[in-house]
């Protein structure tokens, strides 16, 4: 690795290369990343917005000179490393380095375009042999549309990664032309195996020496133990305060009615009759059973459902043993048949078998969706001793967020990632240190933190007729410039619906239009408001005037009847610690942290975070949640919250003339 002052002459190169200017923040977290990658040590790195994080560790990554992967939350951080921050970094180190490191994205099998399904067909199991969607789709209809688009475009793309086209098509039109892992025929069996694009992104994540992925394919390469990745030496976690619910999600099973009676067509022709109808009649007994089923945790496996349980394993397990053996000569491209049935009935016997051998690590509940129906839904109850086993295993391991610290120090996030508290020793504990390098912005001369503590206490459910009062004399004040997170999707309608009634303000709300476009409209116009629920907490990033105001409806604890959340909290209370604290809290915290996040995005921003939550100033809690936020000014007086968002309106309204 390069000496300090070498490392500052990098870093240096790069910023001057993006058009921006050294920070304090930025060095030190340059300088603690490339410590820690010459001593094959872990750290944690908290580093507030506006530090410049993505050069604070490209550059200590790009002069390391072995492989890095960078793992990534969002596609939106990802496209930027890969299309902005890697190119221009690279060509200012080039003539420092004196080498130009290469550098690729990679993505799960699923993202890229499949030409074997483009140009084959689909396997489908109500007609006969393949089916051609180009051909079923009427070109007039929006399926149409999509699918011929993306035929045209399979000749032009050089990636065929679903995100280069723009615009985007349905999940639908894409499932058509796309295959998971479980269902790709590999490329020595597939006639485009010389073609294919995820083969691609493969081979060219083998010669990168900058691998950019994200959360999900970095789980499945640690879970599923047969690696997706490319061997490294260290690992950058990028919105690392996202891991673990990331591999959480990867690491949860499901079973749906819907999803086994798929699974049954499509390997009714492969197998013979005695197989199929075993399989049929298990998943007819499932299908009954979730048709009574009750959203809720099952901290024991009914009798009846552990009976239909073991009667889709055992099904399934025949059917996967028969499917290799059995012919059927209606049967048209037949390895792609049967990859596609033995990947859904695989899926089946995975998912039933780890329920049926009920591991006291699991959480089983049912779910019930008004459009969807019922599922039965499987996740471990802690993430952390996988990830303290397959993560800090045999490389360097840096996680960097704006949000690491939870009530002040690292250990809340180090434990949730199987680390244990700073500084303690053990055979088998990873060692790890926490740097918090702090943010270029003045938060409290740049913010105000105004806690609503006359407001009555939140209920769980209910109208709130005095928060939204509340709420609409702070949007007069601000003019608009207004963007509402709510801790849950009926929230934000009710507020959205009531509040255009009351103001004369456009109030944009989630699931009214793309993500994209809603946050590109509110972006664009002082007066709109934008509405919504979580991924704004954390997805927003409008720097200027049209985003001077941020309110929080209340403290986002997760649900009472969560089941994983509350499971997490209890098994922490079984163990004697404070459950609330270890997982409601520190979850509510980081949300917070990030909500609030969303206020201050460049160094001339100025405005207001309103929590509309009295617990937050009163609750013994509330300096927790406070201490996990930015230092914004604090007052609980609302005409102060008031006179400042007036001032602040004018001052934009003049700055704008």
């Amino acid at each position: 690795m390069t000496a300090s002052s070498s490392l500052a002459d990098l870093l240096y190169a790069a910023v001057t290369a993006v058009g921006g200017s050294e920070r304090p923040g930025q060095v030190t977290m340059a300088e603690a990343i490339a410590e820690a990658i010459d001593d094959n040590a872990h750290l944690l790195v908290q580093a507030g917005t506006g530090t410049g994080k993505s050069l604070g560790y490209l550059v200590p990554a790009l002069a390391h000179g072995e492989r890095v992967v960078v793992a990534t939350a969002t596609l939106a951080l990802q496209r930027q490393l890969v299309e902005r921050d890697l190119p221009r970094t690279v060509d200012a180190l080039h003539p420092l380095l004196r080498r130009r490191p290469q550098f690729a994205m990679l993505k799960g099998r699923s993202n890229y375009l499949c030409l074997h399904r483009l140009h084959e067909g689909v396997p489908q199991e109500e007609e006969e042999g393949l089916f051609d969607p180009f051909e079923a789709a009427a070109p007039s209809s929006k399926l149409g549309k999509d699918l011929l688009r993306l035929r045209d475009w399979s000749d032009e793309t050089e990636t065929g990664d679903r995100d280069d086209l723009t615009p985007g098509v349905s999940d639908r039109a894409w499932s058509q032309v796309s295959v998971t892992s479980r269902e790709c025929l590999g490329a020595s069996k597939c006639a485009y195996g010389a073609e294919c694009f995820a083969e691609a992104a493969r081979e060219r994540a083998k010669l990168a020496d900058v691998v950019v992925t994200n959360h999900a394919l970095l789980a499945i390469d640690a879970i599923e133990g047969a690696p997706v990745l490319p061997s490294h030496e260290v690992l950058i976690v990028d919105e690392a305060h996202e891991l673990v619910s990331r591999v959480t999600g990867v690491a949860t099973g499901e079973l749906t009615p819907g999803q086994v009676n798929r699974a049954v067509r499509r390997a009714a022709k492969l197998v013979d009759e005695k197989a199929a109808d075993a399989l049929q009649t298990a998943a007819e007994s499932f299908e009954r059973l979730m048709e009574l089923a009750l959203p809720g945790r099952l901290e024991e496996i009914p009798e009846d459902l552990g009976y239909a349980l073991m009667a889709l394993r055992d099904a399934s397990r025949t059917v996967i043993s028969a499917i290799g053996d059995t012919r059927d000569r209606s049967v048209q491209d037949e390895d792609a048949v049967r990859k596609q049935a033995l990947a859904a009935v695989e899926s089946i016997h995975g998912v039933a078998e780890r329920i049926v051998e009920g591991s006291e690590y699991d959480v089983v509940w049912y779910e019930r969706h008004d459009r969807f129906g019922a599922s039965l839904r499987v996740a471990p109850l802690s993430v952390s001793g996988l990830l303290r086993e397959k993560l800090f295993n045999e490389r360097s391991v840096v996680l960097t967020s704006a949000t690491l610290k939870i009530g002040g120090d690292f250990n809340g996030v180090g434990a949730s990632l199987g680390l244990a508290p700073e500084g303690i020793e053990g055979d088998d504990l990873p060692q790890w240190k926490g740097v918090d390098v702090g943010s270029p912005f003045d938060y409290p001369k740049q913010g105000i933190l105004y806690v609503a503590k006359h407001l009555s206490q939140p209920g769980r459910e209910g109208s709130r007729s005095d928060m939204l009062d509340e709420l609409t004399e702070l949007m007069e004040a601000a003019g608009g410039r207004t963007l509402g997170l709510f801790s849950s999707m009926r929230a934000a309608q009710a507020a959205a619906e009531e509040l255009r009634g009351r103001l004369d303000l456009p109030i944009l709300l989630q699931g009214e239009e793309t993500l994209g476009e809603l946050i590109r409209t509110f972006a664009a116009d002082a007066r709109t408001c934008l509405f919504g629920t979580l991924s704004l907490w954390q997805g927003v990033d409008v720097p200027g005037v049209n985003c001077q105001l941020v309110v929080m409806d209340r403290v986002p604890f997760p649900r009472p009847d969560d089941p994983l959340m509350s499971a997490r909290q209890k098994a922490v209370e079984e163990a004697g610690g404070n459950g609330f604290m270890a997982v409601a809290a520190t979850h509510a915290a980081l949300l917070m942290a990030q909500g609030a996040g969303r206020l201050v995005r460049a160094s001339g921003d100025r405005g207001v975070v309103a929590v509309l939550d009295p617990r937050l100033a009163t609750a013994r809690y509330g300096s927790f949640l406070r201490a996990t936020m930015p230092d914004f000014w604090y007052t609980t007086d609302r005409n102060q919250a008031r006179r400042s968002l007036a001032a602040i309106d004018a001052a934009a309204k003049a700055a704008e003339k």
